[in-house]
């Protein structure tokens, strides 16, 4: 990237508002592992942590480690798609470890499946595109269920439903505005079918 599209792009983000992305330090490849880039190591391992949703730095530092073997391309790992990663589970915002762990299996999928749709694209007999697009499949199905499943912790098991449409009679009063509510039912266990003329 040169100087100028640098810029460009720093002011872009910086117009935006999206300077709080920036806050999070980057991961420092090393031959034998990694080191959080921050002048402050103490500081750089908090803001790491509050990026990953994580309370401590043993969690801290697992999760990094899962991150860097996911983002291997080839025989080390990717820089560029360990920033994605990271900013990505950032973005997410997980609130607890649980939904650490669970978003950074998502974002993992995701790399995965993106990876999936190159070799796919690039496949240049019928045995190596069944591989892809088998593989590809998977993940692609795995991807929202992974969502699902953390939209489901995130209300306690239960899913949230939103009325989009609503009719509203003579002297009938409506709420304006999007209404979620979370599913419950109730079963009457003395309920008993109406006789038929």
């Amino acid at each position: 990237m040169n100087t100028v599209a640098g810029r460009n792009e720093a002011t872009a983000i910086a117009a935006t508002g999206q300077t709080k992305a920036a806050t999070t330090p980057r991961i420092k490849l090393l031959s034998g592992g990694f080191s959080i880039d921050h002048p402050d190591p103490e500081h750089g391992e908090r803001l790491m942590a509050d990026a990953l949703g994580v309370s401590d730095r043993d969690a801290m530092q697992g999760m990094l480690r899962q991150l860097v073997k996911a983002c291997v391309n080839g025989q080390k790992p990717d820089a560029v798609n360990l920033s994605f990663m990271i900013s990505m589970v950032k973005s997410i915002k997980p609130r607890d470890s649980i939904e650490a762990m669970l978003v950074a299996q998502m974002v993992s999928v995701r790399v995965m499946a993106m990876r999936c749709v190159h070799h796919l694209a690039n496949a240049d007999d019928i045995a190596r595109q069944d591989s892809a697009a088998l593989a590809l499949g998977r993940l692609a199905r795995t991807f929202p269920a992974q969502i699902e499943a953390l939209n489901r912790y995130r209300n306690h098991g239960e899913p949230a439903i939103t009325v989009q449409n609503v009719s509203v009679g003579d002297g009938g009063k409506a709420i304006v505005g999007n209404v979620t509510q979370h599913a419950s039912v109730i079963v009457s266990v003395d309920a008993k079918p109406e006789a038929q003329a």
